[in-house]
């Protein structure tokens, strides 16, 4: 049966889509690793962590997609799960610090000494361990979409009310967030991590296998989105999207449909997060910023909505422009990007997968018009002879 649901994922493009993301999540960490420093093969470290945190953002990317555009549940709040699942990861990363901290303490980390705590908070207890922080990294996540859409969907809140309410509900996370007394660092967030799995954080070796785990986790969850969408499942949650008031007449319970997908959507998000804080080295409240999912729908809507190849794509061509926008011209960024989103929506609505897919559909369909008229221009012809 699982097999049977992995298998119906495999479609050509989908198969090609993750053969490049292993190779490019294997070539450019042994270019890093096994290349001389003087070769002009070598892909710097820097290099390859900025294309790991691009990979971790192709991946929230991806995430969105599944739910906007599967789902049509336009979320502007995809950040918040991001930024939990690097949360997670953060206070695994601070546990792992012990007594190397400025103040030397064995259990707490520096900015709870900073703040005159006398011991660990509760909810910061089991974090020492690997397994328990990866369980946290989807279980966190998980938990709030599961919560936020219980009574979201049960109350059919949709459309744009839906969207105003899950940025709400980021922008509510950053205030919370940005508090002392919560726990996480306030402002200045968690950083100085030293290492993870007892290996350093900030070795060539360990950032390879980060970059490595980026590609292999992007290829898995993409595998795991197309099995959902090319199932029976997928097909009603397309028809949810697409005619929501007559998947619920024909008895289809839609609130369900809708909130298995932005759960799953969510802990994948979390697993990006995850991904992201430790190839960048810090985690703070400003990624629940509203900004940043309002990103990630220019990311998808640029790539292709409705596509999982698309948003990808989109991710990495946006924030490879933003790198070399704010580099070269950083006053110009945000007008580059909402032009750029102006652009897409006048010119390129389905996004540069979804204009190509359409481009080859036409053209496979007047080829094929073409032979058909040939087909019945030949039998005309060969009965005009027999008649003859």
């Amino acid at each position: 049966m699982i097999t049977g649901f992995i298998l119906r994922a495999l479609d050509q493009r989908i198969v090609i889509a993750i053969a490049v993301i292993l190779a490019i999540g294997i070539l450019v960490p042994a270019s890093n690793l096994l290349l001389p420093a003087d070769s002009a093969f070598r892909i710097p470290t820097y290099v390859m962590s900025l294309f790991g945190k691009y990979l971790t953002y192709a991946l929230l990317a991806l995430t969105l997609d599944l739910v906007w555009g599967y789902c049509g549940i336009l979320s502007l709040g995809h950040a918040a799960f991001f930024a939990l699942g690097g949360y997670a990861m953060g206070m695994y990363l601070m546990r792992q610090i012990g007594p190397r901290g400025v103040y030397g303490d064995p259990v707490l980390p520096d900015f709870m000494v900073f703040l005159n705590w006398k011991e660990l908070p509760w909810f910061w207890h089991g974090f020492d361990m690997f397994w328990f922080a990866m369980l946290m990294v989807i279980a966190a996540p998980g938990i709030l979409a599961f919560i936020f859409g219980w009574f979201a969907f049960r109350s059919r809140v949709n459309g744009v009310y839906l969207s105003i309410i899950t940025q709400a509900m980021t922008y509510a996370l950053l205030l919370a967030f940005f508090r002392n007394d919560m726990g996480f660092g306030g402002n200045n967030g968690l950083t100085d991590f030293k290492d993870i799995l007892g290996y350093s954080v900030q070795s060539d070796g360990t950032r390879a296998t980060l970059f490595f785990m980026s590609a292999l986790m992007l290829a898995l969850c993409l595998l795991l989105s197309s099995a959902i969408v090319r199932s029976k499942y997928g097909k009603v949650l397309i028809g949810v999207r697409d005619a929501e008031s007559r998947t619920r007449f024909l008895g289809y319970r839609v609130e369900n449909i809708k909130l298995f997908t932005f759960v799953v959507s969510a802990m994948m998000a979390g697993i990006a997060g995850a991904l992201f804080v430790p190839q960048v080295g810090i985690i703070n409240p400003g990624e629940f910023e509203p900004g940043n999912s309002i990103e990630v729908v220019i990311w998808t809507a640029v790539g292709g909505r409705g596509t999982l190849i698309g948003p990808i794509i989109g991710a990495v061509l946006v924030n490879a422009g933003k790198t070399f926008f704010t580099g070269a011209f950083p006053e110009f960024w945000l007008f580059a990007l909402g032009g750029l989103f102006v652009l897409v929506t006048l010119f390129l609505p389905k996004g540069i997968v979804g204009t190509v897919t359409q481009y080859f559909a036409t053209r496979k369909s007047y080829q094929k018009a073409a032979d058909d008229e040939k087909v019945r221009d030949a039998a005309l012809a060969a009965r005009a002879e027999a008649a003859e």
